[in-house]
Order: C-alpha cells, then structure tokens, then sequence
C-alpha cells in the first residue's frame, strides 16, 4: 500500500525507502560514528561547553526526527503489505477448507474461525 492509496510509489515513498536502505547500512553507522569523533576535539575550538554540547545535540535531535518519520513511513507500507499477503493466504486457505468440507464436516468450524479471525483484523484496521 502507498500513500496515494493507487498502488503506486509517491516521491516522498521514494525516498523513504532509498533512505530507509542507507540507514540500515553499515556505512551509515560508520559515518554517524565518524561525525561523533570529528565533534569530540572541537571541545578545544568552541568558547563554552554550552555551545559545544549544543552542536552535537542540536544534529543528532535533527537527524533523529526525520529518520524516524521516513522510517515509520517505509515500515507501513511493509506492514501493510505484509497484511495484505497474510490476508490472501487467509482467504485461500477459507476457500480451500470449504471445498474439503464436504468430505471432513469438521473443517466448517475451522474455517468460520479462520474468517472470524479474518474479519477481526479487517475491522480492527479499518
């Protein structure tokens, strides 16, 4: 599911995506670390340890923030389309439980749960 809701990915799903790829690398750990060290010494440059101390925490609160709403826009969609999939199987298995019900009358009960179970989480994320 995208944000338009048309199927298709928008800019901005783009580039939450191509973000969230980088941020799970290694490369982007080791460059957040490097930046750590490269603020370290500039205690000696700057005139206060306010103002030190503001640097770094005024960068990483930045970069924190609109990580975590790029982030949180990519693992949405992954759950959403991780929901999608669970439903397909769901209402394969229904459809196929209901074909076999004729030789094993059990299997109604099974499959009413399975459609209950269905519809539960249907109404729930709606």
């Amino acid at each position: 599911m995208t944000s338009d809701g048309r199927g298709r990915l928008t800019i901005f799903d783009r580039f939450a995506t191509a973000t969230s790829i980088q941020a799970s690398k290694a490369g982007f750990f080791v460059a957040c670390v490097l930046m750590v060290l490269l603020w370290v010494p500039t205690f000696l440059i700057m005139p206060s340890i306010d103002t030190w101390q503001l640097v770094i925490n005024t960068a990483t609160t930045i970069i924190t923030f609109l990580l975590v709403a790029l982030l949180q826009n990519t693992q949405s969609r992954a759950d959403k389309a991780v929901q999608q999939k669970l439903n397909a199987i769901a209402d394969a298995l229904a459809d196929f439980m209901g074909v076999l019900s004729a030789d094993h009358p059990e299997l109604n009960r099974h499959r009413q749960e399975l459609a209950d179970a269905v519809g539960l989480e249907k109404r729930e994320s709606s």
